[in-house]
């Protein structure tokens, strides 16, 4: 995906250096900040089932894939606020590669948020503890894989000319 960024805009470099400016910066910013605290949410959750604190881990997974679901509707809400500004993917490398990375990474971000209601059923019916826990773990290292590649993404499309 990044290669692709990185070919279309060495080979449409004007697309590009125009492309943040027609973007909702402030969604965004808000997506960016969402997925920071919705990371850090999920760590909290690592941290209270290594102290055997099950309903606090139950809950910080709760909260962190609340910040999922705000993540999905803000940019639904951008989503809409492109088409209704003209940004649609024809015509424009930049709109067509910002529509690819966002699109692929909302779809890593609904299997994330499914990797993490599985996480928050199995803590609540004990199939973890700070003996065993490996299976919440691997939802909230898939998580922060979804919030790492935003931090980049981010950058890329919106801040970079």
């Amino acid at each position: 995906m990044f290669l692709a960024w990185a070919w279309f805009r060495r080979v449409h470099p004007a697309d590009f250096h125009a492309g943040p400016a027609m973007l909702n910066a402030s969604a965004g910013l808000a997506n960016t900040l969402v997925m920071l605290t919705s990371g850090y949410l999920a760590l909290r959750a690592v941290m209270a089932i290594r102290n055997d604190d099950v309903l606090a881990a139950r809950n910080w997974l709760v909260a962190a894939l609340l910040g999922g679901v705000v993540f999905l509707v803000i940019k639904a809400l951008e989503f809409r606020w492109n088409l209704a500004h003209g940004v649609a993917g024809t015509g424009n490398s930049f709109v067509a590669i910002y529509y690819y990375l966002t699109l692929n990474h909302l779809v890593h971000v609904v299997w994330g948020c499914l990797g993490l209601i599985w996480a928050i059923l199995r803590a609540h019916y004990g199939a973890y503890g700070a003996a065993d826990h490996e299976g919440l773990e691997a939802a909230v290292l898939y998580w922060h894989a979804t919030d790492l590649a935003w931090i980049v993404i981010f950058p890329l499309l919106y801040v970079l000319r």
